[in-house]
C-alpha cells in the first residue's frame, strides 16, 4: 500500500506540472519555455502569445501576438515575420541562460533578442506588448518598439536623429504572408508622418502647421476615439497612439479600442474599431489615411477623385498597385550626357507635389531664376515660386491633386518638342495640314506597297537581340535558352538582355539609381515590373579592367551556386557597353558599416561573427567544393555584400583565377589586387594560391574584430593593422583590439577570433591553414588552437601610389577600397 501512495503522489504531481506547462498564463520566466500549441493569455484575455497560421492550412507559423476579441483574431505582431516556423509541435520560444529571447524550430535558431542585459522573464500585457524584463522588473526590451504593421495604442513611431533610424509600420506582402511588404508609415526628421511606396515613393505627406491631436492634419475621422501625443527631443521625434472614448457599462468603465494598421492591398493606414458588430470588432471602418485616392507618378488626381496624367506623359500599360501611373511621352535630358531641349509647362489650380526642395534665389531673382536653377540641375523635373521661396522636385512627381482653392502652380520640365503649340504656330501648323497633306496622300500612295517590304525587312534585321529585362521574371526563367537570349561558346548558359531594357530598368541610369563606383565602373539599382529589384554593374570607358575581366566574371560566377556568393541574374553585351546583372543587395557593402561610420554601431558581435562564418564557408566552397578550384585574388571589405538580414556574399570575381586539375599555386607576371590585402609571396613573387585568399581572408576578420581599416595605420608604430594585432597579441593585450562599438564580448571568444586572424596571415603560406581548417575552428569553441607565428608586414609599403586607383568617398557596390587593380612588377 505504501508504494501505490507513493505512485499515486508521483502522478499528480506529473500531472500538475503538465497542467502547469499547458496554462502559461502571461508570463514566461527564464529556463521556461513556450511550445506547440501553449500561449501566453494577457490578464483579461485580450491579447495572446502563441505559434499561429497567418491562414488554416497554409504550413507556415509565426510567433505572434493575435487579438482575441477582434473578428477572425487578427495577428498585430509578428516576430519571424519574414522567415515561416514549418511546424508548431517544434518550435520553441525560451528565455536562454544567456539571458536572450531566442525561438527555435528543432536546432535551428529562426529568431531572437539579444540583449545587454539578464533577461529574467517575459510578460504579455494586456495592451498587446510584450516586455522583457531583468531582475530588477525593469524594461529591457518591448514589442511596442518594433512594431510590425498594427499601430496598437500606446505604442510609438518615431525618428532617431543619432542612428539615422525609423521606427515604422510596414505592410505585409499578402493576406497570408506577414513579410515585409510595398507600404510603409513613419516619421521624418522634420516631424511629418508620411506613406512611402517601395521606399521611396511619398504617396502622402501630413500638414507641419497641426498642433495637440492634429499634429499631422489628419481627417477627423481616422482619430475618432483616438489621440496622438508627440514628442520632440533634441536627437529624437516620437508619436504615441492612444486610445480617448470611454464606455461606461453599469459602475464600471472601459476605453474604445482603435487600432491603426498598414493594408497591403492598397497602402492604406486603415481604422480598426473594436465594436461596430454583434460579438466583435470589424476592418470595414471607412476612415483610412489617406482618404484621397492616389494617382502614382505623374498622375493629377481630379476633383471627382478621377485620375489623369499630366500634360507630356500618358499613361502606363501596367499601372503600379498604388493606381496609374504616367510616364514622359518624350524623355528629358539626364545626368548621364544625354542633352535634349527643354522648356516647362505651367500647370494650376493644383496641390504641390510631396516633399519639395527650397531652393535660394537672390533678392528680387524671383521665378526666372528659380526656372533658371530647375534648368541647370540634370535632377529637377519640375519648380514652383510662391512670390517669396524657390521650390524644385527632383525624380519622380506624386501626391499631385486638383485644389482651386489654394491654386498653387507647378512647372513641369518637358522636351521642347513636347510642350503645348502657342496660338500663331497652332494656326500656321493648320493651314499646313489642310494643304499639305491631302498632296502627299495621293503622291505617297503609289509608293506605300514599294516601300512596305524593305520596312519590314529592315525592321527585322535591325531588332534589338536580348530579352526584355523588365518583364523578365528569374525565378521561372533564368534557365531559359531560347536563341539570342543566352550567351553561347563561353561555357556558360546565361540570359542576356536588350540595352534598351537594361536601361529603362534604371531609368536611364539616373544618378538616383547610382549606388556606387568601384574599378570596373558605376553600378546602378534597377527595379522590374514586378517589383523586383537588381543591380547592374556597367563597365566604364575608363575603367583598368575590361572585357577579359568582364567575360571572367561571367565564366565563373555562372557557374557557382553557394549561398554566401553574389549571385549573377544576366548580361547586356551592346556594342559601346558591357553590363552584368546581379540580385539586389539591400544592405550594400561591408565597408560601409564597418569603417568610420554612424552604421558601425549596427554591426554587433553576434552579426559580426555570423559575417566571418559566412565568408569562410563561401571560400572553402571556392577552394574545396565548387566544380572548379577558383582562387578569388581580391576579397576585402567592399567586395563582401550583404542582404536584408546582414548575411554575408563575396562577390566581384573579375580577377578570380582557376587552378587546374590538382595543381595548389600557378604564377603570374601581372600581379593584381587590392592594396594592403595582397598576400606577400603574391607581391614579391607572383605565387598565388588558395593560401593567397586565406591570406586576405586573416585581414579581413581582424577588420571586423576591430572595426578598424588595414590601411589605416601609416603614422603609427605598426605598419598594418596585423602588425599592430600582433604586438597587442604578444604582449598579452590581445583583447584591446575589439571593437567597443560591437558591445560586450567574451574575452574567450575575442581571442579565439584574433587567434584565427594572425593565423591567416602568417607570412609563410605554408604555416596558414586551409579554409576547411579555418571553418573548424571559428566553429569549435573547446579544442586549443595554434599559437600564430609573426605576420608580414612589409606587404602594405609593396605597391607604388602611382599604381593606385582611389575610389569615390561611400562607395557601396563593388568598391576599390584606395585599389581596385594593381600592376606590381616582382624582383
Amino acid at each position: 500500500m505504501h508504494g501505490i501512495g507513493k505512485l499515486l503522489a508521483i502522478s499528480i504531481i506529473v500531472l500538475v506540472m503538465a497542467e502547469r506547462s499547458s496554462r502559461a498564463g502571461d508570463t514566461l520566466a527564464r529556463r521556461e519555455y513556450l511550445t506547440g500549441n501553449q500561449m501566453l493569455t494577457s490578464n483579461k484575455g485580450t491579447f495572446q502569445l502563441g505559434f499561429f497560421e497567418t491562414s488554416k492550412g497554409t504550413g507556415r507559423f509565426y510567433l505572434s501576438i493575435r487579438h482575441t476579441k477582434l473578428e477572425g483574431q487578427p495577428l498585430v505582431w509578428v516576430a519571424n515575420r519574414d522567415k515561416p516556423l514549418p511546424d508548431a509541435t517544434a518550435s520553441i520560444l525560451r528565455i536562454a541562460t544567456n539571458g536572450n529571447l531566442e525561438l527555435f524550430n528543432g536546432p535551428a535558431l529562426f529568431w531572437n533578442i539579444s540583449l545587454s542585459t539578464l533577461a529574467e522573464s517575459a510578460v504579455l500585457r494586456e495592451n498587446g506588448n510584450l516586455i522583457v524584463r531583468d531582475g530588477g522588473a525593469g524594461v529591457v526590451w518591448q514589442s511596442f518598439d518594433h512594431p510590425t504593421h498594427t499601430w496598437l495604442p500606446g505604442a510609438t513611431l518615431g525618428f532617431d536623429k543619432k542612428t539615422g533610424t525609423a521606427r515604422r509600420l510596414v505592410s505585409w506582402k499578402s493576406n497570408e504572408d506577414p513579410s515585409p511588404g510595398e507600404f510603409a508609415v513613419e516619421i521624418t526628421p522634420e516631424s511629418k508622418m508620411v506613406l512611402k511606396w517601395k521606399e521611396t515613393a511619398v504617396y502622402f505627406e501630413s500638414e507641419s502647421e497641426g498642433s495637440g491631436n492634429n499634429q499631422f492634419g489628419f481627417d477627423a475621422q481616422l482619430l475618432n476615439s483616438l489621440s496622438i501625443r508627440f514628442e520632440m527631443e533634441k536627437q529624437s521625434s516620437y508619436v504615441t497612439l492612444e486610445n480617448t472614448e470611454v464606455i461606461m457599462s453599469g459602475n464600471s468603465s472601459s476605453l474604445v479600442f482603435v487600432m491603426l494598421v498598414m493594408q497591403d492591398r492598397d497602402g492604406r493606414l486603415k481604422r480598426v474599431p473594436s465594436r461596430g458588430v454583434s460579438g466583435g470588432g470589424v476592418w470595414a471602418d471607412p476612415s483610412a489615411l489617406p482618404w484621397e485616392d492616389f494617382c502614382g507618378a505623374y498622375g493629377l488626381l481630379q476633383l471627382n477623385n478621377s485620375c489623369t496624367c499630366l500634360f507630356g506623359f500618358l499613361p502606363s500599360s501596367s499601372p503600379n498597385p498604388m493606381g496609374k501611373s504616367c510616364y514622359r511621352s518624350t524623355s528629358i535630358s539626364d545626368c548621364n550626357g544625354k542633352i535634349v531641349k527643354e522648356g516647362f509647362n505651367e500647370v494650376s489650380s493644383i496641390k504641390w507635389p510631396n516633399q519639395p526642395k527650397i531652393v535660394t534665389v537672390r533678392d528680387g531673382g524671383g521665378d526666372n531664376e528659380c526656372k533658371a536653377a530647375c534648368q541647370q540641375s540634370c535632377l529637377c523635373t519640375a519648380y514652383a515660386f510662391n512670390g517669396s521661396e524657390c521650390f524644385m522636385w527632383e525624380g519622380d512627381l506624386y501626391g499631385i491633386r486638383t485644389n482651386i482653392a489654394e491654386d498653387q502652380k507647378l512647372h513641369v520640365k518637358l522636351a521642347s518638342s513636347a510642350l503645348p503649340d502657342t496660338g500663331s504656330k497652332s494656326k500656321t501648323l493648320e493651314v499646313v495640314i489642310a494643304v499639305v497633306v491631302p498632296v502627299l496622300v495621293i503622291v505617297s500612295g503609289g509608293f506605300l506597297g514599294f516601300f512596305y517590304n524593305r520596312r519590314n525587312k529592315h525592321n527585322k534585321d535591325n531588332k534589338e537581340p536580348g530579352d526584355d529585362l523588365l518583364s523578365f521574371d528569374f525565378e521561372v526563367s533564368i534557365n531559359a535558352t531560347n536563341d539570342g537570349t543566352t550567351l553561347r561558346n563561353m561555357e556558360f548558359d546565361l540570359p542576356m538582355f536588350s540595352y534598351s531594357s537594361v536601361s529603362a530598368a534604371t531609368n536611364n541610369f539616373s544618378p538616383q539609381n547610382k549606388l556606387g563606383e568601384g574599378g570596373f565602373g558605376p553600378v546602378y539599382k534597377g527595379e522590374l515590373l514586378n517589383g523586383e529589384r537588381i543591380a547592374l554593374k556597367r563597365l566604364s570607358q575608363k575603367s583598368g579592367q575590361g572585357f577579359e575581366e568582364f567575360r571572367n566574371e561571367i565564366i565563373l560566377i555562372a557557374k557557382l551556386q553557394h549561398r554566401n556568393l553574389v549571385r549573377i541574374l544576366g548580361c547586356c553585351i551592346d556594342p559601346v557597353e558591357s553590363i552584368l546583372i546581379y540580385e539586389y543587395m539591400p544592405n550594400k557593402s561591408l565597408d560601409m558599416f564597418l569603417f568610420g561610420s554612424e552604421k558601425q554601431e549596427m554591426l554587433d558581435w553576434k552579426t559580426r561573427t555570423r559575417i566571418v562564418e559566412g565568408i569562410a564557408q563561401g571560400l572553402l566552397y571556392l577552394h574545396e567544393y565548387s566544380r572548379v578550384r577558383i582562387i578569388h585574388r581580391d576579397l576585402k571589405a567592399s567586395n563582401i555584400l550583404l542582404d536584408d538580414e546582414m548575411n554575408p556574399k563575396i562577390s566581384d570575381f573579375g580577377l578570380a583565377r582557376i587552378l587546374g586539375g590538382t595543381d595548389s599555386q600557378a604564377h603570374t607576371n601581372r600581379v593584381v589586387g587590392t592594396f594592403g590585402y595582397i598576400a606577400p609571396e603574391y607581391a614579391m613573387e607572383g605565387l598565388f594560391s588558395i593560401k593567397s585568399d586565406v591570406y586576405s581572408f586573416g585581414v579581413l576578420v581582424l577588420e571586423i574584430i576591430s572595426g578598424r581599416k588595414n590601411t589605416g595605420f601609416y603614422k603609427t608604430d605598426s605598419i598594418s593593422l596585423p602588425g599592430h594585432a600582433w604586438e597587442l597579441w604578444i604582449s598579452g593585450r590581445g583583447v584591446e583590439l575589439v571593437d567597443e562599438k560591437a558591445g560586450s564580448l567574451a574575452a574567450s571568444t575575442a581571442l579565439r577570433y584574433i587567434n584565427v586572424g594572425l593565423l591567416c596571415v602568417q607570412e609563410n603560406p605554408k604555416d596558414r591553414p586551409n579554409m576547411s581548417s579555418v571553418v573548424s575552428m571559428l566553429s569549435s569553441e573547446i579544442a586549443a588552437l595554434p599559437p600564430p607565428k609573426k605576420p608580414a608586414f612589409s606587404t602594405t609599403s609593396l605597391v607604388s601610389s602611382s599604381s593606385s586607383q582611389t575610389k569615390s568617398a561611400g562607395d557601396p557596390y563593388f568598391s576599390g577600397n584606395h585599389l581596385s587593380n594593381s600592376d606590381i612588377v616582382p624582383r
